[in-house]
């Protein structure tokens, strides 16, 4: 066995192998619920392979979704329906993550496959917010700056879908706080231009994470892993950087933080992303090595060559397929059926392995 395929323990939780499916949003719930969609397309996953995987952002309140079709986790008759997602993973032999959210200025649009423009309100769109009142491009509308009273609503409102995702069942706890949602935007000096103690200083833009951190801390087991999705760069001068990121990751490590997943981009609107197989993978060595926080690397990974050799070289500890796993669901089996580093095939699948 490559070490790609040993399992990996964090804290109390052992993953059969290094790859995991990392969040992509299926926009397909009705008033934030899921249904049999999302039972079907995760658990093919888990058949498939996979040692990790982890439900698409999920938000914590109606007004975090990035469209009307996103998974929401704000009322407990959503976590019923959730609770099957879970248990659907794990009875398949993955572990079961979820990744809550708040969408901020990027909420309110319409589905990719309806356009994706963001919706007015006699769309059936809402008002936005984010630490300060900037639209993500001209055809955006402008986000309503929060108040002291909504930061804290908004954290209490973390806390509360953190409980709700261990009701559910889910193992891993994932902060989405990357791609140009609420909380990135605090963390950039180009989104948040607030002058009160959520602003301005690098200390007082990575507040309102730590805050939100800190909370979850209270309610989220501490024997079981806590994920925090950051784009280590928004590929945009005087941005959010690595540098900042790697300060940030000191930090998180001395708040239960098990795992940074590793992304980046999504903040600025014509920020120029050199994408090429594997780009994000460097930030994800940088991070590892000099905060020694496990890492997840994401980004055009298709081949089991990248993955043995990103996790073969130390950088990182797991990787994540996304639209290779979109793709196909099986891709883990058949990357290494008949070698021997294979992964165990479910035993009603046997008979297909040659």
């Amino acid at each position: 066995m490559t070490q790609l395929h040993h399992p990996i323990t964090i804290k109390t939780v052992t993953f059969r192998n290094r790859i995991g499916m990392p969040p992509m949003c299926q926009y397909s719930a009705t008033d934030g619920f899921s249904n049999n969609w999302h039972q079907t397309h995760y658990a093919t996953r888990a058949v498939g392979g996979c040692g990790l995987i982890i439900v698409e952002a999920t938000a914590v309140c109606p007004e975090g979704r990035i469209t009307p079709y996103d998974l929401g986790i704000w009322n407990d008759m959503q976590v019923v329906e959730l609770q099957k997602v879970a248990e659907a993973i794990q009875e398949n032999g993955a572990i079961a993550g979820i990744q809550i959210a708040h969408a901020g200025r990027k909420a309110s649009h319409n589905s990719p496959d309806k356009g994706g423009k963001q919706l007015n309100i006699k769309e059936g769109g809402w008002q936005t917010v984010a630490p300060s009142a900037i639209p993500f491009d001209a055809s955006s509308s402008t986000p309503e700056e929060l108040t002291e009273s909504g930061i804290n609503n908004i954290i209490n409102q973390f806390k509360e879908a953190t409980l709700r995702a261990k009701n559910a069942g889910f193992k891993v706890l994932e902060i989405h706080a990357a791609h140009g949602y609420l909380i990135h935007e605090f963390l950039s000096p180009l989104t948040n231009q607030r002058t009160d103690e959520y602003g301005g200083s690098f200390e007082n833009r990575i507040r309102f994470l730590l805050e939100i951190v800190k909370e979850i801390n209270t309610v989220w087991p501490s024997e079981l892993p806590l994920f925090v999705r950051l784009s280590a760069t928004e590929w945009a001068v005087r941005g959010w950087n690595i540098d900042e990121t790697v300060q940030l990751c000191r930090i998180l490590k001395t708040m239960n933080v098990d795992v940074i997943d590793c992304s980046s981009g999504g903040n600025i609107a014509d920020a120029k992303i050199p994408a090429a197989p594997g780009y994000q993978v460097l930030f994800s060595e940088k991070i590892r090595k000099e905060t020694g926080l496990k890492t997840a690397a994401v980004g055009l990974i298709t081949t089991t060559e990248q993955m043995t050799e990103i996790i073969g070289a130390n950088k990182a500890d797991m990787v994540l397929l996304g639209r290779e796993l979109l793709r196909n669901p099986y891709f883990p089996l058949l990357a290494t059926a008949n070698t021997n580093t294979e992964i165990e095939w479910p035993v009603q699948y046997a008979r297909a392995k040659k």
